[in-house]
């Protein structure tokens, strides 16, 4: 296999891209935004929007370049009910949608405990375990039409082979639904009688099948081609460096979520009520992690504002300890209950100084959720926040360790993802990005962490 085309649904936007194992890069991507539609029952995502999406992007790739095989990556928090016909029973709820909480008494009282889950309680539909616990209460009569219950990459998997699966890192990422100690589900899947639903449970290697005649007929594509099982995006950030690195080291995987897991971390007493949790990697092993809402907020505080941050006005922003203060967005990340806070007029600030405050800040809460969970070693940042050097330079200070930049590619989790077909050409393209920071950024960073760990009392 040479040319795997990924298939790759993050919450903020689809992708396709093609990877070329030989070189270990993307060769070309097609991308979509991913909207949530308001229409129905509750909040969800549309698929059929999304297939078309998938299907018409895999047949002009495919007429570009000839696919070898399909592998999928998804964004965690959503589990696809599918009936006795392999339709939709129910749509795939979004995990932002606050309607779980209406019901979080009841399921605080039937979910599994963060000793047995390593998940911590988030709120909407974040926690699947709630999601399906909603819609169990909320649509018995739906719900009773549920014959088969798939994480979210797999349901993609599904519609291309045929083959239904749930998956280790989808099911391992804050749902309450798996205990990562004893590789098995939940007591409250059992309790629930949620079992028998779930349908089996492959690693995200697994060569499911072939694509079927109809999905060969949608994508353009030769019928039988293969399609592996599929991974969460966070995860598959994290797989070449497991694959190729010793640890101790970390991946911090920025997009929509930014996630941070600690390879080889100092034994750390993880507290669900900050975001920290276990995930469980590729080849079914725990990992401390934590997260916040990373790339949400660098969107709503910057809104697409085109500008750049001169090395003078870092500086100068650095040495003024101008400041954001957590939390944006409320509600997730190592500060939940906390609201954002500046130090700074930031009706005065230029748009270069307002992007530096910002990419300071989303550097110091790196830090904070490396701290929470005993990460040591270097720091490989992935994806968007790979090619913001304000925050890589903060992210050095902060934390006095090397930072390296991985992929800052527009599918930062596809190289992972196409690991799925052949892990042992996995290679790592890192660029060392540590050098002598000055003294006004640790300052800075000291200075941050003193006033955010107050942060909640303002």
């Amino acid at each position: 296999m040479k040319t795997i085309a990924v298939i790759d649904i993050g919450k903020t936007n689809a992708k396709v891209a093609l990877v070329d194992l030989d070189r270990f890069e993307e060769t070309a991507v097609r991308k979509t935004a991913n909207g949530v539609t308001t229409e129905g029952l509750y909040p969800h995502f549309d698929v059929e929007r999304l297939w078309g999406f998938i299907a018409g992007s895999l047949a002009a790739l495919n007429a570009e370049t000839p696919v070898d095989a399909i592998s999928v990556t998804t964004h965690g928090a959503t589990a696809v009910l599918l009936d006795r016909n392999g339709d939709l029973a129910l749509p795939l709820l979004d995990y932002e949608f606050a309607g779980p909480d209406t019901l979080a008494a009841e399921y605080d009282t039937v979910r599994p405990p963060f000793a047995e889950t390593g998940a911590a309680r988030l709120p909407g539909g974040l926690n699947i375990g709630a999601q399906i616990y909603w819609q169990e209460q909320t649509f018995p009569k739906q719900f009773a039409d549920v014959a088969t219950i798939l994480t979210y990459a797999q349901y993609w998997s599904y519609r291309l082979s045929g083959v239904f699966s749930t998956e280790l890192t989808s099911l391992g990422c804050h749902t309450d639904l798996w205990n990562p100690d004893k590789a098995d589900f939940s007591t409250m899947v059992d309790e629930r009688g949620w079992r028998p639903l779930f349908a089996p449970v492959r690693r995200a290697s697994d060569l499911l099948g072939g694509l079927t005649p109809q999905a060969a007929r949608d994508c353009g594509l030769p019928e039988g081609l293969p399609v592996f099982c599929g991974i969460h995006d966070s995860n598959s950030s994290l797989l070449p460096h497991v694959l190729t690195r010793s640890a101790p080291f970390s991946v911090v995987s920025t997009g929509t979520w930014v996630v941070i897991m600690a390879m080889g971390a100092k034994k750390a007493v993880l507290d669900e009520a900050r975001d920290t949790l276990i995930n469980v990697n590729a080849l079914g092993d725990p990992v401390p992690s934590a997260r916040f809402m990373g790339g949400r907020a660098f969107s709503t505080l910057m809104k697409d504002q085109a500008v750049a941050v001169s090395p003078e006005i870092e500086a100068e922003v650095a040495a003024a300890q101008w400041m954001l203060l957590p939390s944006v967005p409320e509600g997730s990340g190592p500060f939940p209950h906390a609201k954002a806070r500046w130090t700074c007029d930031e009706a005065s600030l230029s748009g270069p100084e307002r992007l530096a405050v910002v990419s300071f800040h989303l550097a110091m809460m790196t830090a904070t959720c490396l701290d929470l969970i005993g990460a040591q070693g270097e720091i490989v940042v992935e994806g968007p926040f790979a090619a913001n050097a304000t925050y890589l330079r903060m992210l050095g200070a902060a934390t006095g360790r090397p930072v390296l930049t991985g992929s800052q590619s527009a599918t930062g989790t596809s190289l992972g993802a196409a690991c799925l077909a052949d892990g042992s050409r996995a290679q790592i393209h890192t660029v060392d990005f540590s050098g002598e920071t000055p003294a006004s950024y640790k300052a800075y960073a000291e200075s941050w962490r003193a006033v955010a760990g107050r942060v909640e009392e303002f």
